[in-house]
């Protein structure tokens, strides 16, 4: 083969037995999960607010964020649940540039997956264990899902997986709601297929075993833009848009039928600072359609300490290394606003 093997990384098991989860840890990440299909079941009328940095890059910083998540989410508790977004895989178009904490626990040096995976569960870890989140990741590598199984609440497939069947196949075995968001092309249908396959069982083949998937009742809509034919990018959060998805999930067999909107990428033409505004606007086509309302259960927001974007290696603290965020100022006020809204 046209490559070279480094090494052999250890299995999930044997990382579980290097950093065990406690007690605490366990119920901790056993009551979010609860609350957290309790609003895809219904029967909690939260909004869901999935949030954080475009990609967790610094442990410290992202830390220090979280932190910060948690005492404002005490002051909403009662009509907002918040998701940390802990993503540690970032998916590159080109597969050029920051891969993410995954391929580099220090975005300075080369690659160390095996560093990467500890890291990586341990951040997850230490979310859960301070600040009481059972917080939510990118399932970039379906296979590498399972050094986390024990810790995320919430567990997105990107833009670009979402045809692909592994994806799929492996979403229709996790125990936890999964979005699948829309591909680059916009193409209902393509998420639609998705959803369905994910909510169904499946026999295939994972990590070297023939498996069988139970279905997941809870594999639900992200509407996160697209990119026309030349490139621009497109919106998918107006209403005719959630109209048009709510007539999607009504020409099929759907269980839990819902959409998160995220907030970023192509449909704020990756602008942070239009994020509150599409939320605003999302909220009022809530109010004004019931079908709407029952279908939206929240919102994804890339958010950090800082403001906008920067290189790596301009050293700014809390400052992503991706896409531009919003910062903690801003993101403070948004939420405090949409609770005044709901």
């Amino acid at each position: 083969m046209n490559m070279d093997f480094e090494r052999k990384l250890a299995i999930p098991m044997e990382v579980k037995e290097m950093f065990p989860i406690t007690m605490k840890v366990s119920e901790t990440v056993d009551k979010r999960r609860a609350e957290i299909i309790s609003v895809f079941e219904g029967k909690d009328d939260r909004l869901l607010l999935i949030i954080g940095p475009c990609s967790a890059d610094n442990e410290d910083s992202v830390l220090d964020y979280i932190g910060r998540l948690k005492k404002v989410s005490e002051k909403v508790s009662d009509k907002i649940l918040i998701v940390p977004r802990i993503y540690t895989n970032k998916p590159r178009t080109t597969g050029a540039g920051y891969k993410g904490l995954l391929h580099q626990p220090n975005p300075n040096a080369k690659p160390d997956m095996f560093e990467g995976i500890i890291a990586t569960r341990r951040l997850h870890m230490r979310a859960a264990e301070e600040f009481e989140f059972s917080s939510a990741d990118e399932m970039l590598y379906p296979e590498n899902h399972k050094y986390l199984d024990d810790l995320l609440g919430y567990v997105a497939v990107g833009a670009r997986s979402v045809e692909d069947q592994q994806h799929r196949l492996t979403a229709s075995g996790i125990e936890v709601p999964v979005g699948m968001k829309n591909p680059t092309s916009g193409v209902y249908s393509v998420m639609m297929n998705a959803i369905s396959a994910a909510q169904s069982p499946h026999t295939f083949i994972y990590r070297g075993w023939q498996a069988h998937s139970h279905g997941n009742p809870y594999a639900h809509a992200i509407l996160r833009g697209y990119s026309s034919k030349s490139g621009d990018s497109k919106v998918n959060y107006h209403y005719e848009d959630l109209i048009q998805l709510c007539e999607f999930y009504q020409k099929g067999e759907y269980k839990n039928p819902a959409v998160i909107v995220d907030t970023n990428h192509a449909n704020s033409g990756k602008n942070p600072f239009e994020q509150p505004r599409i939320i605003k606007e999302v909220l009022h086509s809530a109010r004004h359609n019931d079908d709407i309302k029952k279908l939206l259960k929240g919102f994804m927001v890339e958010s950090y300490i800082e403001d906008g974007a920067q290189k790596i290696g301009e050293g700014v603290y809390g400052k992503s290394i991706t896409d531009p965020c919003l910062g903690w100022e801003k993101t403070e006020k948004l939420i405090l606003e949409i609770a005044d809204l709901l």
